[in-house]
């Protein structure tokens, strides 16, 4: 079961979002809060698994700030970013917050469960149309195996999966991650994902 927690400043968006996810058999609705300061304190009460957050959550700190500091706890959850903004700057705070991923409220809701389990196992999500968004820049000088495994973080595969794929060690796949962070100067698979895509340097996928 993926427990998940909502993070909106808007009732009736988590009463629908909690009526919607509790639809499925492996998710359950843990709590919810409307503003930073409650995320904070409900998280580090109940350690959910997923927390979905928006990123206008009114007059306090936005949902980047609340995705910082949940992502700075002893035992920081996954953060799935679901909002109405678009943005180029929208999605790279968040990102560069520590987001794993970033999805749009327009979202068919299979494509809404399907994202939280993938955020739940640790996989980069981005929306086509935000990823679509972020390819502006060309990027920093990487090498060809590089490329290959930031395609391969951009399908949501695994460490494990990736090496299975290139034929390669798990240990060289994690060699090739640190210095894909540092050449994109980012410190997550979300944030590579996101930064090599606004950078060109991989297309979104379709």
């Amino acid at each position: 079961m993926i427990r998940v927690a909502l993070v909106d400043d808007h009732p009736v968006v988590r009463a629908g979002m909690r009526a919607l996810l509790e639809g499925q058999d492996d998710l359950s609705v843990v709590g919810e809060a409307s503003d930073a300061h409650s995320a904070v304190q409900l998280v580090a009460a109940i350690r959910p698994d997923v927390v979905l957050m928006d990123l206008n959550l009114g007059t306090g700190p936005g949902g980047a700030e609340a995705t910082a500091r949940l992502r700075a706890l002893p035992e920081p959850p996954q953060i799935l970013v679901l909002t109405t903004y678009d943005t180029e700057a929208d999605i790279m705070s968040a990102i560069d917050a520590g987001a794993s991923g970033y999805l749009l409220k327009d979202a068919p809701p299979e494509d809404l469960f399907r994202a939280i389990r993938g955020t739940a196992r640790g996989e980069a999500i981005l929306a086509p149309a935000v990823a679509a968004r972020l390819m502006r820049r060309t990027g920093p000088l990487l090498t060809e195996r590089e490329v290959e495994i930031l395609d391969q973080l951009a399908t949501g595969r695994s460490n494990r999966e990736i090496a299975r794929r290139l034929f390669v060690s798990e240990a060289t796949v994690k060699s090739h991650l640190s210095h894909i962070y540092t050449k994109l100067e980012v410190d997550t698979r979300a944030a590579a994902v996101a930064r090599a895509i606004e950078q060109r340097i991989i297309r979104p996928l379709p």
